[in-house]
């Protein structure tokens, strides 16, 4: 009941200023969900003792095509939701989570992909004396992702509509500090919508930009990358992480470009690493002078939206001393342009399922 008190506590706001000349542009949601921890390391799979619940509350602005973009994918919706997740094990606590999310629309707009970016409070992080179990999270407030894509029947009597689909919500600190083993639920989710102003004859604008050859000449860019991360000792120090990126990008429409580029990195982390493990395994024979630095080639592509885009790389490392993570990297991010050349970014660093940093960044595009 104290949840219950507190979702609708949460959107209550949001109704009230959706009624207000909303004008058949807004549309709130609720999706209950049910399903699984996906075990993907051994290192968790005494954490899975239940099936994780919870609610996708979300409110939605809808896009009519006074902009180009909004036409260019079909007309989408963008907005914010409230997760809240109910892990069913004890050292794994709660989850609460606020996100920004794009609705996309496929197959006459019944089926809807969204995907959502945020950040997430657990209530029940590792702490060697009082919840030494909790290898997945390492800190209370981390980064969060999910995806969800439901078949929906919008305003099927009274503005209420229903829809039913799955969802992939991933949980982790990004290595901001350890431990941190993540945690991924895949879920059945159930709910109701309702559009606001029903009766509102809303036409959506069709634009054709997309019928004319996009062209674009090969653009340079460089970026800066700064992030906070810890090595893979428990309770160790955490070290600042430094990054630059050289590359190009050739736009071959008005969505799409493709990426080739050089990574620099300063993983600060690795240096008191590496000086742990030459005093603590000696049978390693690892020198503590080695060098901590790498340096990657990528491969990459960014897909527009708006000013905002998603970015897509995936790289292996030319110089690597100190062989700690593998060879090949991958990197998923946001970025923001403001203007035609400046632009601010956040990604998460990757190396398969183990997160390595959380990068900030701004850069240039000439």
């Amino acid at each position: 009941m104290r949840h219950l008190l507190l979702y609708f506590l949460l959107l209550f706001p949001l109704l009230l200023f959706a009624q207000s000349g909303a004008e058949g542009k807004y549309t709130v949601d609720a999706n209950y969900f049910y399903g699984n921890i996906v075990p993907h390391r051994k290192s968790i799979q005494h954490l899975i003792t239940g099936h994780p619940e919870g609610v996708v509350i979300s409110f939605n602005r809808k896009t009519f095509g006074e902009k180009e973009w909004e036409s260019a994918y079909n007309y989408p919706d963008w907005g914010f939701s409230f997760h809240y997740e109910d892990m069913k094990n004890q050292s794994l606590g709660e989850m609460y989570g606020l996100y920004g999310h794009y609705n996309f629309y496929f197959l006459k707009r019944n089926l809807v992909f969204r995907i959502g970016q945020g950040i997430a409070y657990n209530t029940n992080p590792y702490d060697k004396e009082t919840n030494f179990r909790n290898y997945a999270y390492g800190a209370s407030v981390m980064p969060t992702t999910y995806f969800m894509l439901n078949y929906s029947k919008q305003d099927l009597w009274q503005g209420i509509g229903v829809q039913a689909g799955l969802s992939f919500i991933h949980h982790s600190n990004a290595s901001m500090k350890s431990p941190n083993t993540s945690t991924n639920t895949f879920a059945v989710n159930v709910g109701l919508n309702y559009t606001f102003d029903k009766n509102e004859n809303r036409t959506y604008i069709a634009r054709h930009q997309d019928s004319i050859p996009y062209k674009e000449p090969i653009r340079y860019n460089i970026a800066f990358r700064g992030g906070v991360n810890e090595n893979n000792v428990i309770g160790g120090e955490q070290y600042p992480y430094y990054a630059v990126s050289f590359y190009a990008d050739k736009r071959w429409s008005r969505k799409s470009a493709f990426q080739l580029g050089v990574d620099f990195f300063w993983p600060k982390y690795l240096e008191g690493y590496i000086e742990f493990k030459s005093v603590a395994f000696p049978e390693e024979n690892v020198d503590p002078d080695t060098d901590y630095r790498k340096v990657g080639v990528f491969a990459g592509h960014e897909l527009f939206i708006n000013n905002l885009s998603l970015e897509a790389q995936a790289g292996v490392y030319v110089y690597e001393p100190f062989k700690s993570t593998g060879s090949l990297y991958q990197r998923v991010g946001m970025k923001y342009y403001f203007g035609k050349k400046i632009f601010g970014g956040i990604s998460l660093k990757t190396h398969a399922a183990r997160a390595e940093v959380l990068e900030f960044s701004m850069g240039i595009r000439l």
